[in-house]
């Protein structure tokens, strides 16, 4: 409905005191032939997101670099309403919600955060956030072994972010916790069954993985299950719009999901920041890490939120504590909220689908160039590996000196692949831009056979 605060009663007295008959007498000055129903010669009309491409391109001088890398952090098109809504002063100074009693519009939105967020996961809980994906695996990690009464060993693929599990790793290790590392096959970029008989308490299952494949994540859960371990599912969140959410792996689902909720409304920012999500089992909510908001009555009768199970250090004895994570991203949770709730399932479904119909477009016409290669074979998701016939280094410099980022260079953590380079095209790439990448890049290649 628009905003118009003038009833029909408002008009008529102000037209009867300025003695004129209408609303368009007061614009007589205008000539006729600006008037509003001159037809205008204007272009096909754009949407929101190729309006602010167009913008963006038209106050940058030195145009605007493409940017297919992914590896983590994605480009994603975030509706301008989210954050013109997220940094209002409600949301926007706001801190955290120690007094709920007087929070009651930060912790309504967190639950409906938490709502969103099992929903889309297919989980039954989920705290308020944490700091980043890689720390929310972390916490996962924790979660399963506190949880489980067997050795504390965790296995977790190669084909898990370098990054995820470096952080992992520093978190766990003084804690006693062994990781054992999982080799993907060569020739599909996926984590293959395990042939490992040791007890375990969780095995971590990335689904798309750092390649951008994806995994046989019901038999991987199964596998598990049948040996008494717990399955974490790690997650990116805009990739189950169309793909199986965690809760329906295999027999009976995963047991944690975590992820980073990143491409949910918070843009690149130079790395941040950015939040990190967790999601479990019912079962294992006495060992989730952070805040919970619950949803109850107040002694009206009326519904009031309020902070719950708050297994936190600064609410009971430190050596109880689940975790010494001190807060949750609200800001970008809140950003988050907003974009989940103007897209709906439908709009997750189609910026997920066009991700994926982008990348492989991006894969085919660069994988017909001569010296381009896929590297592995199989279903992937919005990224995927190339092999190049020289060094992937001096190729991106190349491209960047023509405005195109053109990829994440594999080289140094995973050494064995050779030339690889890793791509990604989301739901902001066209078909120009995928056929700007292909022509530069054919120029470079070229140039180095000449």
């Amino acid at each position: 409905m628009p905003f118009i605060p003038h009833t029909e009663a408002d008009l008529a007295a102000m037209l009867d005191l300025l003695q004129v008959p209408d609303l368009n007498a007061l614009f007589d000055e205008i000539p006729p032939e600006l008037g509003e129903n001159v037809a205008l010669d204007l272009p096909p009309a754009l949407n929101e997101m190729e309006i602010s491409r167009l913008m963006g391109e038209r106050a940058d001088a030195d145009g605007r670099w493409l940017n297919f890398i992914g590896a983590g952090a994605y480009e994603h098109h975030i509706p301008a309403a989210v954050w013109q809504i997220a940094t209002r002063g409600e949301f926007y100074s706001a801190y955290t919600p120690y007094q709920a009693e007087a929070s009651q519009g930060t912790l309504q939105l967190i639950y409906e955060y938490q709502s969103m967020m099992a929903s889309l996961t297919g989980m039954e809980v989920s705290n308020a956030s944490l700091y980043d994906g890689a720390s929310a695996l972390a916490e996962a990690v924790l979660m399963a072994v506190r949880a489980s009464k067997g050795a504390a060993r965790v296995l977790i693929p190669a084909a898990v972010a370098p990054a995820y599990r470096a952080v992992v790793r520093t978190i766990v290790a003084p804690q006693g916790i062994e990781l054992v590392e999982l080799p993907y096959d060569p020739a599909s970029g996926t984590t293959p069954l395990p042939e490992y008989a040791d007890e375990c308490a969780a095995l971590v299952v990335p689904q798309p993985n750092f390649f951008g494949m994806l995994e046989d994540v019901d038999a991987l859960t199964d596998w598990a299950h049948a040996r008494g371990a717990r399955v974490i599912a790690l997650v990116n969140p805009l990739t189950l719009g169309v793909l199986k959410p965690p809760g329906q792996w295999g027999t009976s689902g995963a047991d944690i999901a975590a992820g980073d909720g990143q491409p949910l409304g918070a843009p690149l920012s130079a790395g941040g920041p950015y939040y990190g999500l967790l999601t479990c089992r019912q079962a294992l909510v006495r060992q989730m890490p952070g805040r919970l908001v619950g949803r109850t009555l107040d002694a009206d009768g009326s519904t009031g939120y309020t902070l719950t199970l708050q297994a936190r250090e600064q609410h009971i004895r430190r050596a109880k504590a689940t975790s010494n994570i001190c807060t949750n991203q609200g800001l970008v949770v809140a950003a988050s909220t907003i974009y989940m709730s103007l897209l709906g399932p439908g709009g997750l479904r189609r910026a997920a689908l066009a991700s994926w119909q982008n990348t492989r477009m991006l894969v085919e016409r660069l994988a017909g160039l001569p010296g381009v290669a896929r590297a592995f074979a199989g279903a992937g998701f919005h990224e995927c590996v190339l092999r190049l016939d020289r060094p992937v280094a001096p190729v991106l410099e190349a491209l960047a000196r023509q405005g195109i980022l053109g990829g994440f260079d594999l080289g140094r953590d995973y050494p064995q692949l050779g030339h690889a380079l890793l791509v990604c095209a989301t739901e902001t790439k066209t078909t120009a831009d995928i056929g700007r990448y292909e022509q530069a890049l054919a120029g470079i290649l070229s140039e180095g056979k000449s």
